[in-house]
């Protein structure tokens, strides 16, 4: 019987209302977040390796325009080679004549004060625990005061 006392009825129930999230979606949603975590964490490590080596070349190329200049005032016909500190680093240079030794010409009276070469020199810049840290190379010219200057 059925609770209006008719044989035969059946009692209709209606389905309860489902609460919160199941155990399968549960899961669904950790693993989705899990693959965008790991993603987002990928991207931020290339992005800070990225950082690293734009920093990496920037000191580099500082500490190359730092030899530079330093080099600019060394005459390799003086001093062919030696080392230097620069900036917390150790600077050294080896310098060669490439072309033979020869006197100056001035104007008016042909031979001037000094005589002059053409060197390559070869630049290596070591860090403090003394690693090569890079090398390069430069043309000079070398020259040395031979003569006085006498009035005419």
């Amino acid at each position: 019987m059925g609770p209006d006392g008719v044989p035969g009825a059946r009692v209709m129930r209606r389905p309860v209302r489902q609460r919160g999230f199941s155990l399968l979606e549960a899961i669904v949603a950790m693993v989705l977040i899990s693959a965008m975590g790991g993603a987002l964490f990928a991207w931020i490590n290339t992005e800070l390796q990225a950082l690293e080596r734009t920093q990496d070349a920037n000191t580099r190329a500082e500490a190359m325009v730092n030899a530079v200049e330093f080099m600019e005032a060394v005459n390799p016909m003086l001093t062919p080679q030696g080392r230097a500190p620069l900036a917390g680093m150790e600077l050294s240079w080896e310098a060669k004549a490439s072309t033979p030794v020869r006197d100056g010409v001035s104007y008016p009276q042909g031979i001037s004060l000094y005589q002059l070469a053409l060197y390559d020199t070869q630049v290596r810049v070591t860090r403090p625990e003394g690693e090569l840290w890079f090398e390069f190379s430069l043309q000079q010219v070398g020259y040395k005061r031979v003569r006085d200057n006498k009035p005419f």
